[in-house]
């Protein structure tokens, strides 16, 4: 029964890929239509059947229209022949570097008799598959096998289909096991098999073309001239994949079912394990990418050792979950890094290469983009994350003019202290009457403490308004900037320009829009503004990616594009913003007064410990006092955990 499925599916691949064949042969049929028909007018004419003034215009009309056809087709045919396909970013693995996986590998193609692929490569993500890099674009062309038989003559013109890449997710060398892996790989390594087909190969390499072909037509920079003639190429290109999209599709779900088919036969059973262990690698991966990896990425730091890392993550899960408790067990087996010969190095290697397609990192390690090991994790990420955002937090309160309220028990007036940030943030209670009384003309311009507002400053306020710039002080503009703690309106509206010119991230001009409707004090709502406006000025001065120098032909396509390329996360809005920096600021003063110690929870990224427990009901207390002005329940904590927030802390 596998081998009629097997069967079937390749006829099925066959069948599509005759179809993509077919819509390139009408392609130049059509281009050939204006030639054919200015051979039979001038074949009329030399043989005087087509005689007259007209026939005379139409052979000139058709004839022109005929080479212009046919120049044009040569050019669309070249550009699609020469267009370079796009390649996946991957970190090749020689054969020297990884013998025990390539033996592995050849024995699985010789076990499914398919051809062997032609290279291995790996890729920061938890997927594997083949990739066609046969292009002359991609490298030298593989030299052919010598043919004794057919001679020197021929000998020159024979070309060897030349096996594609295989592709395999970095996660997966270090958590699976080596028959998990061997398991996993099965189906993907008989795909070889199809692809060694002629009408198939023939079938990628035009659609390749085509997206290739796209790709140069809408590359940007160009004269006049140039762009109309993309513009033609690019329009017949994107006519030609709608033509044969739906073709490619289906020969591809044919190569695949025959591959899966063929599978069969080898591991079936170790598969559907292994199946498990490839979610439970995923779910490891994407939480210590935006947990732990993110946070270093962000200070100018990248994790050397991300693979390794997913291990520590997914065996803290089978600590903590119960339904993952025989995972751990599998631990004493083999694992298929093992495979490797310096497992560290490409670790490494792809570890650079996942920050650089998801945070836009530059290409190599330098001053500002060093590598970290997860030991000075906490230190050198977690401490300095902190601090900078402390550092940034008070920034801003110097830019809105708010000034440190000196107290008894503060031995350093005007320092960095957690009192600053609570008594700014803290909605201020209106006495009795206030909301009553009428104000004269003095107080109401005098801009001082003592004055009244209109509009009362009980907490019982109505919020403003979500996605609104009234928060910045736009209520009472004589005396609100003064009541608030904010120096001047005016600077509230120079940082929300500024945001808007640096670019992405987006700055957040409100408390709120339609997607984050909780609501917030004014004071939070220009202190978060602010901070989105310096963290983008921040972020614009950073350059990203590297210059085209010194990269190989293959990371060249990719780097013209904008990174990162794969984006984990969508920027922060000015909540998240406004609360991470509140939380860096009690982390700091917890660092600093209560010999707390930053650490690193595998599964959630930067911590605090607090006696050696982890502090981890924060965070309600932290937007308890940014969306509603309330302190009191970060107060209460501070004074529990022993935190002294009138103690200036240190900073970057």
């Amino acid at each position: 029964m596998t081998g009629i499925g097997v069967e079937m599916g390749a006829q099925a691949a066959r069948s599509r890929a005759l179809a993509v064949l077919r819509v390139r042969g009408r392609a130049l049929g059509v281009a050939l239509l204006p030639a054919a028909a200015a051979v039979i007018l001038l074949a009329g004419g030399a043989t005087d059947h087509l005689v007259g003034e007209g026939w005379d215009t139409a052979r000139w009309v058709v004839g022109v229209l005929a080479v212009v056809v046919l120049l044009a087709a040569v050019g669309i045919g070249l550009v699609v022949a020469r267009a370079r396909p796009a390649t996946s970013p991957t970190v090749p693995i020689a054969e020297e570097s990884a013998p025990d996986l390539y033996r592995m590998v050849r024995d699985l193609a010789d076990r499914l008799d398919v051809p062997a692929p032609s290279s291995i490569a790996l890729t920061p993500d938890c997927d594997s598959w083949l990739e066609d890099r046969a292009h002359a674009a991609h490298g030298p062309p593989s030299r052919p096998a010598p043919d004794e038989i057919a001679g020197p003559a021929r000998r020159s013109h024979r070309r060897t289909p030349v096996a594609p890449v295989l592709v395999i997710g970095s996660p997966f060398l270090w958590w699976m096991r080596v028959g998990e892996l061997r398991a996993v790989l099965a189906p993907v390594i008989a795909g070889t098999g199809p692809s060694a087909q002629p009408d198939i190969a023939a079938a990628r390499r035009f659609v390749r073309g085509l997206d290739a072909a796209v790709a140069v037509a809408s590359t940007s920079g160009r004269c006049p001239l140039t762009r109309g003639i993309c513009a033609t190429l690019g329009w017949v290109a994107r006519l030609l994949l709608r033509g044969c999209r739906e073709h490619a599709t289906q020969m591809e779900r044919g190569v695949a079912a025959a591959a899966a088919e063929r599978a069969q036969a080898v591991d079936y059973g170790l598969r559907i394990v292994a199946q498990e262990q490839v979610g439970l690698a995923y779910a490891g991966w994407d939480r210590l990418l935006t947990r732990v990896a993110l946070p270093a990425w962000r200070m100018g730091r990248w994790p050397a050792r991300l693979d390794a890392g997913v291990v520590a993550a997914l065996t803290e899960l089978s600590r903590r979950d119960r339904l993952a408790e025989g995972f751990a067990s599998r631990l004493g087996e083999r694992p298929a890094c093992d495979l490797l010969e310096e497992p560290g190095t490409i670790d490494e290697a792809a570890s650079l290469l996942a920050a650089r397609l998801f945070h836009g990192g530059p290409a190599e390690a330098g001053p500002d983009w060093a590598p970290v090991d997860w030991q000075a994790y906490p230190e050198e990420v977690v401490d300095r994350t902190w601090r900078a955002d402390a550092a940034r937090l008070h920034r801003v309160l110097d830019t809105l003019g708010v000034r440190p309220a000196p107290g008894p028990h503060t031995p350093e007036p005007g320092g960095p202290t957690l009192a600053r940030v609570l008594d700014h943030l803290a909605e201020p209670a209106a006495p009795d009457g206030a909301a009553t009384d009428t104000a004269g003309p003095a107080a109401q311009g005098s801009g001082t403490r003592g004055g009244t507002r209109a509009d009362s400053a009980s907490p019982t306020d109505e919020p403003v308004a979500p996605g609104t710039r009234e928060a910045p002080g736009a209520r009472g503009a004589q005396d609100a900037p003064e009541a608030a703690g904010i120096a001047d309106i005016a600077d509230i509206a120079d940082i929300a320009d500024t945001a808007d010119t640096l670019g992405p991230p987006e700055p957040y001009l409100g408390f709120g829009d339609e997607d984050d409707a909780v609501p917030g004090t004014e004071r939070s709502a220009a202190l978060a503004a602010g901070i989105s406006a310096e963290l983008a000025r921040e972020e614009a001065l950073v350059p990203k990616g590297a210059t085209a120098a010194g990269q190989s032909p293959e990371s060249a396509l990719w780097d013209d594009g904008g990174l990162p390329l794969f984006p984990l996360q969508p920027p922060r809005t000015g909540r998240e913003l406004l609360a991470d920096h509140v939380t860096a600021m009690v982390c700091c003063a917890a660092v600093d007064t209560a010999g707390a110690v930053p650490a690193l929870d595998w599964l959630d990224g930067p911590s605090l410990l607090l006696g050696g427990e982890r502090a981890a009901d924060l965070g309600p207390k932290v937007l308890s006092l940014i969306e509603e002005g309330d302190p009191g329940p970060l107060r209460a904590w501070l004074t529990a955990s022993g935190i002294r927030p009138e103690k200036p802390v240190r900073l970057v």
